[in-house]
């Protein structure tokens, strides 16, 4: 079969894949739409770099250590943003018949343990035709939903985990720092719980138009006027919630510098470099600072379930399909920020 593999740095389209054969436990899907997430394009670039970081940091199982040893020297399959369809059930497996569309969380169970499905020697992710999942873990997609829909469970969950780790409740407001997938997202979950206003800013005009479409109140250009000063302007002495959905050096400190007393900031932009902040910042003005990585699958099942009610309208973040052939530039446009927002592969 064919799927996209990595090897040094460098996308490239195999023919030559085996199929994969469902254990024990598992089924054989047929990928439909895979998104392509900010973390594959980081990993692509910075592969090394969140390999060792992920060795050095103690007290959880690290990317990379001997129970997902990752070499970069040899092919890494990704793609963890999935919808698919079950073509064939593993032997004595119960599980969604064949022709069920399913999305899962991005977690292969085996009998050699758990193994994630994002960045894997030997375990194939949503860049390619076929991939087994594990029959537990499935959630069918309901109401008829589009597959290219459905595939946005997972960073719509990874907003919603955010959220939820602020402790933002309706009444509340909030400044989104940055609009891209995951900042969006944000926007979204916030909107459901009514949370309001919403500021959201970015330097694209084009993510700042789609933040507007995913439900926030004010958005604002940052060479035009700080975020924090227009929600001084909009926010009616609410209690604020603060999110960092850029991840790049001096956002943090920044926002603890300008965030009013009591701000609830929130961490979810994944920052790759050392950083600095100013404890001083936080410490005088009795602020709260959290960071957030992922999701439950009960937050999985919850955006699921947005998505196909209808709550969520993910459609505007789709702005472009490619096939296999088509995800090496894709990684590439996904750079400008003006032209792309979500990325489907859609093998």
């Amino acid at each position: 079969m064919r799927a996209v593999a990595l090897r040094k740095g460098e996308l490239y389209v195999r023919d030559d894949v085996p199929d994969p054969e469902p254990a024990f436990g598992q089924v054989l899907v047929e990928v439909k739409a895979c998104g392509i997430c900010g973390s594959d394009l980081h990993f692509a670039k910075h592969g090394a770099t969140m390999l060792e970081l992920g060795r050095q940091m103690e007290g959880m199982p690290a990317l990379g250590s001997d129970t997902n040893d990752v070499d970069l020297d040899r092919d890494v399959f990704m793609g963890h943003e999935f919808c698919a369809e079950v073509l064939d059930v593993g032997p004595d497996t119960q599980a969604a018949p064949p022709g069920t569309a399913v999305t899962s969380i991005p977690i292969l169970l085996s009998m050699q343990g758990v193994q994630p499905i994002v960045y894997s020697n030997s375990v194939l992710g949503g860049y390619g035709e076929r991939m087994v999942l594990s029959a537990p873990m499935l959630l069918e997609v309901p109401n008829g939903l589009d597959p290219r829909h459905a595939a946005l469970t997972e960073p719509m969950a990874v907003g919603l985990h955010a959220v939820n780790r602020s402790g933002a409740v309706a009444g509340e407001g909030a400044v989104v720092l940055g609009c891209g997938p995951v900042g969006l997202a944000v926007i979204a979950a916030l909107k459901l719980k009514g949370v309001a206003p919403i500021v959201a800013s970015d330097f694209s005009p084009a993510r700042r138009k789609l933040a507007l479409t995913m439900g926030a109140d004010e958005i604002v250009d940052p060479r035009d006027e700080p975020p924090f000063t227009t929600w001084e302007r909009v926010g009616g002495g609410r209690q604020l919630n603060a999110f960092d959905a850029i991840g790049v050096p001096g956002i943090i400190d920044e926002a603890l510098r300008v965030a009013p007393p009591r701000t609830r900031v929130t961490i979810v932009g994944v920052c790759m470099e050392r950083d600095t902040i100013t404890p001083f910042f936080a410490i005088g003005k009795e602020l709260d600072v959290r960071f957030c990585l992922g999701y439950d699958p009960t937050e999985f099942a919850a955006s699921l379930n947005s998505i196909a009610e209808g709550e969520i309208d993910v459609e505007p973040m789709i702005t472009g399909e490619v096939d296999l052939d088509g995800v090496p530039g894709a990684f590439e446009a996904l750079a400008n920020p003006d032209e792309h927002c979500k990325i489907l592969v859609v093998p």
